[in-house]
């Protein structure tokens, strides 16, 4: 009998690194199951994208890279948010794709596969993604070989006005300690030296599974893994309680990098967007935690432009911004998106308004920003090697300061090549920029 030869599959990511999480788990099921899976994306049977659909620059993207794979004459699968968003449409409007896969499915990618092979035309959509992977479901890492993004939970409870998150990934639904923990030991064993923690609410973590957050505990039992560095991403400030202060605090691993996706500033705004902490979310909450974490590098991001923000409204985010002097921040324009209660809100901003608002804002960190990066010229600080330019031979690492793909990073001279991938090294800062430093290996 003659073997089956099996399809190459290539996958396109597209989104975040939560969107990263589920295309490193369909990879990983499709090589267990034997199917040979190809970065190139011409020479692969199929191509799965997995779409993002968070705002409307990513449905764009999405559909822009649908539409060239879809003329290649490529059998697609639409996997991810887009997909669980606009569902039936996506298949009417892009006649090529072969499957479409929501966000509560991608679990399921062999099957669909095979199904596809016979020549149906799968649709495989939970109503109500419910599914989180957990460290049984094997997973093909995209990232480079030193840093792993640790999903600890999926989904959110909250119902903030202007995301569609919830709608598109379902409730939260929290990992155990116990299961996270055993990831990561094995992430470790595989030579990763830093973990990031993601969910859509990482100070939440575990209220939907013990009944109270149990982050705390969480990073304490992280802290007996033997990897250097732990990161996390979505901290609210509201969740930074004592306790979890106490165990950043006692967990060497665990660095002092608090991202905060606070949104705005002014009340009235927090109210509006329906933020669950709008009003706590001050000059108080913020200095309370610096004086907690006096070495505490804090980002945040910012929504300009939501329905109704009066100038008045974005002078107090701007001073916020001024006063705080956060260490980085990333600032979105407002994006209607429907099916949000802000998509009808009255009084939407004009979209030259918002870039200003947006420009405004940058135009103030980028100073905030460089005094920041000039203030450790002269420090000797550990960086992790991650790259080396193609060009010019030159290392390219990241201090803990800066998490990869939104922060800066540090460029390296190493006359005498001590570092190889994968090191993490000392390193004297000697020059900064708005968004790197560039330093010596000691």
């Amino acid at each position: 009998m003659i073997p089956t030869i099996k399809p190459t599959i290539a996958i396109s990511h597209l989104g975040c690194e939560k969107n990263r999480v589920d295309t490193e788990h369909m990879l990983g099921l499709l090589v267990q199951a034997g199917y040979g899976v190809d970065s190139n994306e011409e020479m692969a049977d199929y191509v799965i994208v997995n779409t993002c659909s968070f705002i409307e620059a990513a449905r764009e993207e999405s559909v822009r890279t649908l539409v060239e794979l879809a003329e290649m004459g490529k059998r697609v699968v639409i996997a991810g948010c887009m997909a669980q968003h606009f569902q039936q449409t996506l298949l009417d409007e892009i006649p090529e794709a072969v499957a479409i896969v929501g966000t509560g499915d991608y679990h399921k990618i062999v099957n669909v596969i095979e199904r596809a092979e016979l020549g149906e035309r799968v649709t495989e959509i939970s109503e109500e993604p419910t599914y989180i992977a957990d460290e049984t479901v094997p997973r093909y890492r995209t990232t480079n070989q030193s840093v792993a993004y640790l999903r600890v939970a999926e989904g959110c409870d909250y119902r903030c006005a202007f995301c569609i998150i919830p709608h598109l990934r379902g409730n939260q639904r929290s990992r155990s300690i116990e299961s996270i923990v055993t990831e990561a030991h094995r992430l470790a064993d595989e030579g990763v030296k830093e973990l990031i923690l993601i969910s859509q609410i990482t100070t939440n973590y575990g209220l939907d599974l013990y009944g109270q957050p149990r982050l705390a505990e969480l990073l304490t039992a992280l802290g007996e893994v033997d990897v250097p560095w732990i990161r996390m991403h979505y901290s609210y400030p509201t969740g930074l309680t004592p306790k979890v202060i106490k165990a950043i605090q006692s967990t060497p691993n665990v660095l002092p990098y608090l991202d905060l996706p606070l949104q705005h500033s002014h009340p009235d705004m927090l109210k509006s967007m329906n933020r669950p902490w709008h009003g706590r979310v001050n000059d108080k909450i913020i200095e309370q935690i610096k004086t907690a974490i006096p070495d505490a590098v804090m980002r945040t991001t910012l929504i300009v432009g939501f329905p109704g923000e009066t100038e008045s409204q974005f002078q107090h985010l701007l001073e916020f911004v001024q006063r705080h002097e956060f260490d980085h921040v990333g600032v979105f324009t407002y994006s209607a998106e429907e099916g949000t209660p802000a998509y009808s809100l009255p009084d939407q901003i004009p979209e030259e308004v918002k870039e200003a608002r947006k420009d405004a804002i940058m135009s103030v960190q980028q100073d905030i920003s460089l005094r920041k990066n000039q203030a450790e010229i002269g420090k000797i600080v550990d960086v992790l090697i991650e790259q080396e330019h193609p060009e010019t031979g030159e290392l390219i690492g990241r201090s803990p300061r800066f998490a990869p793909d939104v922060d800066g990073v540090v460029y390296l001279k190493d006359p005498e090549g001590k570092a190889s991938l994968g090191d993490i090294l000392k390193v004297l800062i000697t020059g900064a920029d708005h968004y790197d430093l560039f330093g010596e290996i000691k």
